[in-house]
């Protein structure tokens, strides 16, 4: 088939390499444009322009294409069978849609209609939901609401943080495409319906349906008085974001467990409880890390990032941090404590 790839970030890689590979002609990749990054501040491509320029795609980089009617245009005339969208970051208008004689098709990062939305696997994972997966769907006008044709879930490791989860759902998503490829190109040409009539398309429906909002800064601030299993999913589902401050510096959380039934934790003898100001140091556990005080229940911190350093794990993260019981953690509202509360 003639596929018009569009995605942006390393998730939607593993798709565009699958498709090349199974022996789709990729008749173009649109991507995002270029962005400045890193400390230089230097324009930089995105995985997905970087992946394509090595294969040697042609490839489109709108600012907006809903307001580019003549890259539009181009775009038609290149003739593709389907177009195939893997986190591109923009929303097609529907002149863009109607293109392609076998539809526009999306894999999506999430049991539709689950998480519809810009950030489904973040979200997942912050609600501490058990399973995800990935749909692949008929795209329409509304935001993530057309049709599944295939879909396949997969379990949450509770220990398993967003840049893990993304890599195995980008594999899965590459999988699917793969898969539903031939599907769609068998069913043929026609009206929209009957085509999808003809590959007997799932219906989403409203019931269970969430909206995967984007993230802002202040999602990253860690609230130590929410509960340990909250701050957990927090750590796991905005890495390697979510943060806090120690002695005036930020310390961004990479690794942590919350010390309570249904995980695998460590055993507090001896550690006192009760009364501690959340945020507080409870204990130093020797080669494997700290043990901080939340509103509900402790939780082990295993990695952490101090601003200016290296990410330290264990026994490292303690000597760099070189905290000690009683010693206190940032609050919700960004107050840089970190020494011994008076």
């Amino acid at each position: 088939m003639k596929i018009l790839f569009w995605g942006t970030p390393a998730y939607a890689v593993p798709s565009l390499e699958a498709l090349v590979a199974a022996g789709h002609s990729v008749v173009g990749v649109v991507s995002q444009p270029d962005r400045r990054r890193g400390r230089g501040k230097e324009l930089q491509p995105s995985a997905v322009k970087a992946r394509a320029l090595e294969l040697g795609l042609p490839v489109f980089t709108p600012e907006r294409i809903r307001r580019e009617p003549e890259l539009q245009a181009q775009l038609g005339a290149l003739g593709p069978d389907a177009s195939v969208v893997v986190a591109f970051g923009q929303i097609l208008p529907t002149e863009v849609l109607a293109q392609p004689p076998l539809g526009c098709w999306n894999a999506h990062g999430s049991l539709l209609p689950r998480w519809r939305g810009a950030a489904p696997i973040q979200w997942c994972l912050l609600e501490g939901d058990r399973e995800t997966g990935v749909g692949i769907m008929a795209m329409e006008a509304g935001l993530d609401t057309g049709p599944v044709l295939l879909e396949r879930s997969l379990a949450i490791g509770p220990l398993e943080n967003a840049r893990q989860l993304g890599q195995r759902l980008a594999q899965l998503s590459a999988e699917l495409l793969v898969e539903a490829l031939p599907r769609i190109e068998a069913a043929g040409t026609g009206p929209e319906a009957e085509r999808l009539a003809r590959l007997g398309v799932r219906p989403q429906g409203e019931a269970g349906l969430s909206v995967a909002r984007l993230l802002t800064k202040a999602d990253a601030v860690i609230d130590w008085s929410a509960s340990a299993v909250a701050i957990h999913r927090r750590v796991m589902g905005l890495y390697p974001n979510a943060h806090t401050s120690w002695r005036g510096k930020r310390l961004k959380l990479l690794a942590s467990e919350p010390l309570v039934a249904g995980f695998e934790g460590i055993k507090l003898e001896g550690i006192k409880l009760e009364g501690a100001m959340p945020g507080t140091v409870l204990a130093i556990e020797p080669g494997v890390g700290l043990v901080l005080a939340s509103g509900a229940g402790p939780l082990l911190l295993r990695e952490a990032q101090l601003e200016g350093r290296a990410p330290a794990l264990g026994q490292a993260l303690i000597q760099q941090l070189d905290a000690g019981p009683g010693d206190r953690f940032g609050s919700a509202s960004g107050l840089l404590d970190g020494a011994n509360p008076a």
